[in-house]
């Protein structure tokens, strides 16, 4: 999973791949008094091209940091440079490592450079997804009905960790060898999706909750009897060693920081399924509105 992406107006679908956000700067007062927020630097969230559960958290941690006096940067980059960047302590942080499976290499290869605060969201689950009136429940069925998804499992990017589980795990332990496996990328594969979904036909693709597809599309998850998607994993956030140190408040609102999955869809929803402007500051502005309460509770 190196790239995933968001609709435009009328499902129509842009890459993420394009994405480098930067985020707009605060003030360096703090409106809460914190001696944190008078730092001499910006708090830099390292963000993940294009996975969209990654990009919702840290647009949200954002504005929720600009409101209380700190400078924040969004820096996007795959996930190889963005741990690298933390052990280095370019950046402080990112919101999205998946734990124990997804990123477990990088968490042993930095060790004991990296800050693991915890998950916030313990949900986080490889899938493959089809329609949710498809004749078949399971990935036990697929091979016998490849027929009615035209013969195809559509993928995203080639190298992505779903990708490898489903060529090396998926596909020769549940007998898909004869399917064409479409390899190509994020956009493409929702493409596919909003396509098929249009035409009321049958579809097969590879995706991960928690995602927005969930409540755009009608979709259910084949059961996957051999475990070999792997089991629900946890969304942890990782810090540099000397954060902890140099931003102590905000430190412990992230180690205190949960997100349900409906909430986390919510937001994804406002941010990513209507417009396709990557300038959220608006979008994210409304939903923290819409959701005050618990928005404040993050932070109390």
């Amino acid at each position: 999973m190196t790239k995933r992406s968001t609709l435009t107006a009328g499902i129509a679908l842009t890459g993420v791949a394009a994405l480098a956000l930067t985020g707009c700067a605060g003030t360096s007062d703090d409106a809460s008094g914190s001696s944190d927020a008078s730092g001499d630097r910006a708090v830099k969230i390292a963000v993940f091209n294009g996975w969209d559960e990654g990009i919702a958290a840290s647009e949200l941690w954002k504005a929720i940091l600009e409101d209380k006096g700190y400078d924040v940067e969004l820096e996007y980059a795959d996930p190889a440079a963005v741990y690298t960047g933390i052990s280095k302590e370019n950046y402080d942080l990112t919101l999205d490592t998946w734990l124990p499976l997804t990123h477990a290499d990088y968490m042993e290869t930095y060790g004991d450079e990296l800050v693991d605060l915890g998950a916030w969201n313990d949900e986080a689950k490889l899938t493959i997804a089809v329609n949710e009136d498809a004749p078949i429940d399971s990935l036990s069925e697929l091979a016998e009905n490849a027929d009615l998804f035209d013969n195809k499992l559509v993928g995203i990017e080639a190298g992505s960790g779903l990708v490898t589980v489903t060529q090396d795990e998926v596909i020769p332990g549940y007998g898909l060898e004869d399917m064409d496996f479409v390899v190509s990328s994020t956009p493409a594969m929702l493409a596919e999706l909003q396509s098929k979904t249009d035409a009321g036909e049958n579809v097969a693709v590879t995706l991960w909750r928690p995602h927005w597809a969930y409540n755009a599309f009608p979709l259910k998850d084949l059961e996957d009897p051999e475990g070999l998607l792997g089991d629900a994993e946890g969304i942890h956030t990782v810090t540099s060693t000397s954060f902890a140190d140099e931003f102590s408040e905000v430190n412990g609102w992230l180690a205190d920081f949960k997100m349900p999955s409906e909430t986390l869809y919510s937001l994804e929803d406002a941010m990513f399924s209507d417009g396709g402007s990557d300038d959220y500051t608006d979008v994210v502005q409304q939903w923290i509105s819409d959701n005050q309460e618990y928005v404040d509770s993050l932070t109390s």
